[in-house]
C-alpha cells in the first residue's frame, strides 16, 4: 500500500507546478490548463484522505465527485470565454485582454 505522504507530496508538486503555470503564463489556455492542475491535486488530497481517515465512508467519494464535475464545468466556461475572447481580440494572450466590455 502506498503511504500518504507519497500522495502529498505528488500533490504538492502538482499543486506548485500548476500556481507556477497561473503566475508565469500568458496564454490564457495555459492558465486554464494550470488551473486544473490545481484542482486535481486538490482532488487527490481528496481522495488520499478519504481512503487513510475513513473508506468505509462515501462521502469522500462523493465529494470527489462533486469537485470533478465542478472542474469539468469551470474548465467548460472558460474554454467558452477564452474562443469569444479570441474571436473578438484575436489573441488569447491575457494582457492584451484589459476590456470587460464592448
Amino acid at each position: 500500500m502506498v503511504p500518504l505522504w507519497m500522495f502529498l507530496v505528488v500533490s504538492a508538486a502538482l499543486f506548485s507546478t500548476g500556481l507556477y503555470g497561473v503566475l508565469a503564463r500568458r496564454n490564457a489556455i495555459a492558465i486554464l490548463m494550470s488551473i486544473e492542475l490545481m484542482l486535481n491535486a486538490a482532488l487527490i488530497n481528496i481522495v488520499a484522505f478519504w481512503r487513510y481517515q475513513a473508506p468505509e465512508n462515501v462521502g469522500g467519494q462523493v465529494f470527489a465527485a462533486f469537485v470533478f464535475v465542478v472542474a469539468a464545468a469551470e474548465t467548460a466556461v472558460g474554454l467558452a470565454l477564452i474562443i469569444l475572447i479570441y474571436r473578438r481580440h484575436q489573441s488569447v494572450i491575457a494582457e492584451d485582454v484589459n476590456v470587460l466590455k464592448w
